[in-house]
């Protein structure tokens, strides 16, 4: 299973490159609907006023909305879905979210060598750990010849720094789109999700299925605030001005790994995988890792996401990366 970034048994650290969030936020607009939250009452058991934002927001229908307590918890109940009603096989791309691959197993569903195989097939894009597009999980997947359930999930689009989605308009409307905002929005602490479904038959056949295995209340008040948040063009503004910071700090950031002798892979987020000089060396990286905590400095290890040797490493703003490598620097004198 993917093991996560973000606060760990010692607490959040004070220099965190190991989690997605937005380092420029969180988001002011959202945050401040998180605070005018009413915790003290039940939230609306269907959501209507946030699904009509939501569908407003993308220009489509209320019922293509599916809501999700998290973009993990979604992942589990389409699983579950697709199992129940006779899927028998999973596939996802080789460098992919671990939960796909852990909600398949805990629901028995074996991984198909070749996606024309699957049930249940996923993509990401852009893709994570990689943080760019993947030509070769797009190429294994003809999805537009693909009989079976086909989710894309869309958690760092919103984060995109360069170039744009090879999934058009009407590609859109084939597929399953899975969003979690709280990356985005600054707002990892916060839990809350949706989908949308396919504009086809199927696929509105399904959404209703999902919404017959949601608990109830699958989102609490404060989650349901932040995705009603995410809906709102002030909102939207700020991701969009946030993003010209982000491009600056990671022009920074790269130039500051060039000097402190590591190797970066390019990648359209703000996000990339890093190595230095003995990486592959397991117990070596774990043990350089362990002392970068030691002094609140929290760096992810790729292995889990299909990619040993290599860090995953997030743009953080200037004050981060002093202390970074103020840090390494330290650590290795």
């Amino acid at each position: 299973m993917t093991q996560h970034g973000g606060t760990d048994a010692l607490g959040a650290a004070a220099w965190d490159f190991s989690t997605n969030a937005n380092a420029a936020g969180p988001c002011p607009v959202a945050l401040a609907a998180l605070r005018q939250a009413d915790p003290t009452r039940y939230p609306d058991p269907t959501y209507t006023r946030l699904r009509a934002a939501l569908a407003a927001f993308h220009g489509i229908s209320d019922a293509r909305i599916v809501i999700a307590a998290s973009a993990s918890e979604f992942i589990m109940r389409i699983t579950a879905a697709v199992k129940l009603d006779g899927g028998r096989h999973v596939w996802r791309p080789r460098l992919a979210y671990g939960d796909y691959e852990h909600a398949a197993r805990a629901w028995g569903l074996p991984l198909a060598t070749q996606a024309a195989q699957a049930d249940l097939a996923w993509l990401c894009e852009p893709s994570s750990p990689q943080g760019g597009a993947d030509p070769m999980a797009c190429e294994a997947l003809d999805w537009e010849q693909h009989g079976g359930v086909v989710v894309l999930d869309r958690a760092y689009e919103p984060l995109r720094l360069e170039g744009r989605s090879s999934f058009g308009a009407d590609a859109l409307q084939q597929v399953w789109q899975m969003w979690s905002p709280n990356k985005a929005l600054g707002l990892t602490g916060v839990r809350g999700a949706y989908a949308i479904a396919p504009d086809t038959p199927e696929g509105h056949a399904l959404a209703q299925r999902l919404q017959a295995l949601a608990p109830s209340w699958v989102l609490g008040s404060q989650g349901a605030a932040m995705l009603q948040a995410w809906a709102d063009t002030e909102t939207q503004h700020w991701v969009a001005e946030s993003l010209t910071s982000l491009r600056a700090w990671k022009l920074q950031q790269l130039a500051l790994c060039e000097r402190l002798g590591w190797t970066c892979q390019p990648s359209v987020t703000p996000f990339y995988l890093v190595s230095w000089p003995g990486s592959n060396d397991a117990a070596a990286r774990a043990a350089r890792l362990q002392a970068y905590r030691a002094y609140d400095l929290k760096l992810r290890d790729a292995a889990s996401l299909g990619c040993p040797g290599w860090l995953r490493m997030s743009v953080q703003g200037p004050d981060a990366q002093a202390a970074l490598q103020e840090i390494v620097e330290g650590v290795h004198a």
